[in-house]
C-alpha cells in the first residue's frame, strides 16, 4: 500500500538516522558485512579450544595422562560441558557479525544483542549445571527453582527485568529516542536488564533543550506504572511547535498572517508538506476522526488575558531542533514585523 510505503521511506529520513547513531555508531551500509581482525582470532582461539578438549577428552579417556580411575568420568563430564561453552560462544559470535552486524537499524542491533547476551548467559548456566548434576532434566529443574527462589528474594529487581522485556515487546522507546519520564527527560543511551540511562536535555539549570551534562538512571519498572512520552516515533519523528508574539487588536492581522506564514514556510521548506501527509495517513489508519492538518505553516489568533491578542505560528519540526528552529525564526519574524509599525503595533510599541 502507498500508505505504508510512505511512512516507511520517512522512518528511514536522515533526522531518525542521525538520533539512533549517536549510541552504538554508524550503520554498517550495504557492503558485506566481514569479520575484523579481532573477531577472526577469537574465531581461531575456539576452534583450537575445542580441538584441545578433544585431545584431553581422548587422552583422559585412554588412560595415557596420570588420572585417577574415579575422577575419568568427572573430568571427561567437564570436558564436553566446556566443548559445548565454546561451540555456544563462537556460535554467538557468529550471530553478531553476519546475522545482527547486517542490519541497518543501529538500536535494533542494540537491543538483539543485549537479548543475545541473556540467551547465551542462560544457556552456559544450563550447560554448567547440567555438568554439576549429570542429569539435564535435573538441571533444567534446578534453573527454574532457582528462578522461582531468586525473584522472591529480589522482587524489584525482576520487577525491573520484567519491565525490560515489556520494553522489548511493546516498545515504548528504545535506543536513541528522545523521551520524557515523570520529571525526567533525555535521549535514551542504554537500557540494561534492569535500569535505563537518559542523556538528560533541557533540566534544573536550562530553559532550552541544550543537554544539560548529566545522565538520569531510572529502574525499568517504571515504565509499568508510568506514563512514557516519547518524541521520537519511528514513522513520525516530529512535533508540532508554536511561536507566539502579543499584538494589539487593531493590527492589521491578514498582514500578520501573512507575513509570520511566509518567513515560516521559507524557513522550513518543503519538508513539512511531506510530515503533514505522512501523519494523514497515519491518521486514516485510527479511530480517531478527521482532524483539520495543513500542508502549511498556520497562524491562528487567540484572545490574551492582558487585552491584547496572540498571533500564534505554528509548524512542524523534529523534537531535537525545535530550540534552533525557533531561534532563526524568532530574528527574521520580529524583524519583517517590526519593519511595519503601523500595521503590526506591539505591547511595548504601542505605550507612548
Amino acid at each position: 500500500m502507498a500508505t505504508a510505503e510512505t511512512a516507511e521511506e520517512i522512518s528511514k529520513k536522515p533526522e531518525v538516522r542521525q538520533a539512533l547513531s549517536q549510541t552504538t555508531g554508524p550503520k554498517p551500509g550495504e557492503e558485506k558485512v566481514k569479520a575484523a581482525t579481532k573477531d577472526k582470532f577469537w574465531f581461531v582461539t575456539h576452534a583450537l579450544l575445542i580441538v584441545g578438549c578433544a585431545v584431553l577428552y581422548y587422552l583422559v579417556g585412554s588412560k595415557l595422562l596420570p588420572v585417577p580411575s574415579n575422577t575419568v568420568d568427572l573430568a571427561r563430564r567437564f570436558l564436553r560441558g566446556a566443548v559445548l561453552i565454546v561451540i555456544v560462544l563462537a556460535i554467538a559470535k557468529a550471530i553478531s557479525i553476519y546475522a545482527i552486524g547486517r542490519l541497518d537499524d543501529a538500536a535494533t542491533r542494540f537491543t538483539l544483542r543485549r537479548i543475545e547476551h541473556l540467551l547465551v548467559a542462560l544457556v552456559i548456566a544450563v550447560i554448567v549445571i547440567g555438568v554439576v548434576f549429570v542429569n539435564w532434566y535435573t538441571a533444567l529443574i534446578s534453573v527454574g527453582v532457582g528462578s522461582v527462589v531468586v525473584g522472591l528474594a529480589v522482587q524489584t529487581p525482576m520487577t525491573s527485568f520484567l519491565g525490560w522485556i515489556y520494553i522489548l515487546i511493546r516498545r515504548p522507546y528504545h535506543v536513541g529516542d528522545r523521551i520524557q519520564i515523570e520529571d525526567a527527560t533525555g535521549d535514551v543511551i542504554d537500557v540494561s536488564y534492569l535500569d535505563t540511562t537518559l542523556w538528560e536535555f533541557g533540566g534544573k539549570y536550562l530553559s532550552t533543550d541544550h543537554p544539560s551534562g548529566r545522565i538520569i538512571k531510572f529502574p525499568n519498572s517504571k515504565v509499568l506504572n508510568t506514563m512514557v512520552f516519547n518524541y521520537s516515533w519511528p514513522l513520525f519523528p516530529y512535533i508540532w511547535n508554536e511561536i507566539k508574539f502579543n499584538i494589539a487588536y487593531n493590527s492589521d492581522l491578514e498582514f500578520v498572517a501573512r507575513t509570520m506564514q511566509k518567513i515560516t514556510e521559507e524557513e522550513i521548506g518543503e519538508e513539512m508538506m511531506e510530515r503533514v501527509g505522512v501523519f494523514r495517513d497515519l491518521l486514516a489508519k485510527t479511530p480517531v476522526d478527521e482532524l483539520e492538518v495543513r500542508e502549511h505553516p498556520r497562524v491562528i489568533f487567540r484572545v490574551n488575558e492582558n487585552t491584547w491578542l496572540e498571533a500564534i505560528v505554528r509548524y512542524l519540526v523534529p523534537p531535537r531542533e525545535a530550540g534552533s528552529i525557533k531561534t532563526r525564526l524568532l530574528p527574521k519574524l520580529l524583524a519583517a514585523l517590526n519593519a511595519a509599525p503601523d500595521k503590526v503595533m506591539f505591547p511595548k510599541g504601542d505605550a507612548r
